[in-house]
């Protein structure tokens, strides 16, 4: 027996609460939306001109068209999908969907200006800038920027909580917790700075970039000024050289600053999951939640699992979608057609991602317990500040020890070594006393630098 119609992407199934949002403007409704605003807006910027003897349409006339466009809904989206049917061609039938409009206002004499010496991809590459635009800047980057200032909060709130550094998995100089999170929120917020100063690029050119059916009807007209008029009027920048398509460049550029932001939350993720497999952070049971089916006491670090798969996948359609938009055989293909319409699944990936993140951080506790144990248990740690300040003194004439790297690699490489030791081997040694104090008063601890207050960088 076969299943009811069921959607065959998760995001638009089991996740489909965490991505909704996307799905305003980057749906083919959402693209549908603004093909019709920009066929509005184009009809309306000839007959504000007076162009071709047209008339200005007054301002009651004007506000009822921009209306239809941007109170695009179910009526119009059936009304469409008949209009296809017939058409065959998503974007003619838009333009007999405006021209009915135009028809119900008794706007018959100015039906010929819809969609005027316009090609498919003029209306399409400005409803693809704007729609990515809008999902950029109204779903995906706050979601972004609350991960970023919900990581800040917390580095801010461990900047003085000390941690063992593991590089290369081993034992090694600490930090604190709040610094290690810092890195990556000013890590992130570079990213934030280039995502937000994308241009979007738009271009209105006819078929094949040349002005020709425009220059054709009105030789006297400064065809690429209109056209510049009428692309930053919706907000975009005008690329004034293509071909039948904007070239996709600025789109490529987008994606791979997403894409290289979901690496770096990958890195973040894989980072907690391992601080949480070390006891370094607790996670807070949630009521009725199930950490496994067989085994009562788990708590799974579910999100950060789940966000890194996702971070996964996005990157992937997202390195796909910027590897292959920039190609165009000769003056056009269409093989960007089906491809941007996959730009909602890339960013709804990553948007899922965020959103387990965001919950994630919010359902983990520090163990400064946990942390104090394991810096107590690696005194060798400290072999890296012995080592140093001996350079120190022997530079400054109060040591002769010969070689104070291997002096200390001798005492420490593979051993462990706790405290009396070390005060032992520092009572031992041929450097002064003010240098032998400072030692003796150091612990794995204390011995985290200026991390505490590098976190200051981040801090708004």
């Amino acid at each position: 027996m076969s299943l009811p119609p069921q959607p065959l992407s998760p995001l638009d199934g089991r996740y489909r609460a965490a991505v909704a949002t996307l799905g305003d403007h980057l749906s083919e409704a959402g693209l549908n939306r603004a093909r019709v605003r920009v066929e509005v807006e184009w009809l309306l910027y000839l007959t504000d001109h007076e162009l071709f003897g047209s008339q200005r349409l007054d301002h009651e006339q004007a506000r009822v068209l921009r209306e239809f466009a941007a109170e695009f809904g179910q009526r119009e989206i059936d009304r469409l999908a008949e209009l296809e049917a017939t058409t065959r061609h998503d974007v003619k039938a838009v333009e007999y969907l405006v021209r009915e409009k135009l028809a119900e206002l008794g706007l018959n004499s100015v039906a010929e200006l819809t969609h005027f010496a316009a090609t498919s991809e003029d209306i399409n590459n400005l409803s693809y800038a704007l729609t990515i635009g809008a999902a950029v800047r109204e779903v995906w980057l706050p979601a972004y920027r609350t991960v970023i200032d919900t990581l800040r909060g917390l580095a801010v709130e461990h900047r003085d909580a000390p941690m063992l550094s593991r590089t290369h998995g081993q034992p090694a100089t600490p930090t604190t917790m709040g610094k290690e999170l810092a890195v990556v929120v000013y890590r992130l917020e570079r990213i934030l700075a280039q995502v937000e100063a994308t241009e979007y690029l738009g271009k209105f050119s006819g078929a094949s970039g040349t002005f020709s059916a425009h220059l054709s009807a009105g030789p006297e007209l400064d065809w690429p000024a209109i056209s510049q008029e009428f692309v930053t009027s919706l907000g975009l920048t005008w690329n004034p050289l293509t071909t039948q398509i904007e070239s996709h460049d600025w789109q490529a550029e987008l994606y791979a600053r997403i894409s290289h932001a979901n690496r770096v939350l990958h890195n973040l993720c894989t980072d907690v999951w391992t601080y949480i497999s070390l006891g370094y952070f607790r996670q807070i049971p949630q009521a009725g939640a199930t950490g496994s089916s067989t085994m009562p006491h788990k708590i799974n670090p579910i999100r950060f699992e789940n966000a890194e798969a996702n971070l996964e996948l996005s990157s992937a359609l997202l390195d796909s979608l910027g590897a292959t938009l920039v190609t165009s055989r000769l003056q056009r293909d269409l093989t960007d057609s089906t491809t941007q319409r996959n730009v909602g699944v890339a960013l709804g990936h990553s948007l899922l991602a965020l959103d387990n993140i965001a919950r994630g951080l919010g359902e983990i506790s520090l163990d400064q317990a946990a942390l104090d144990a394991d810096l107590d248990s690696n005194w060798e740690v400290l072999a890296e500040a012995i080592q140093t300040v001996i350079r120190a003194e022997v530079t400054a004439g109060r040591s002769s020890i010969a070689d104070p790297y291997a002096v200390l690699k001798e005492l420490t490489r593979g051993r462990r070594v706790g405290q009396p030791e070390l005060v032992e081997f520092i009572d031992g040694l041929d450097i002064g006393d003010e240098a032998k104090a400072r030692l003796r008063g150091l612990t794995p601890a204390t011995y985290a630098g200026l991390a505490s207050s590098l976190v200051t960088y981040i801090e708004h």
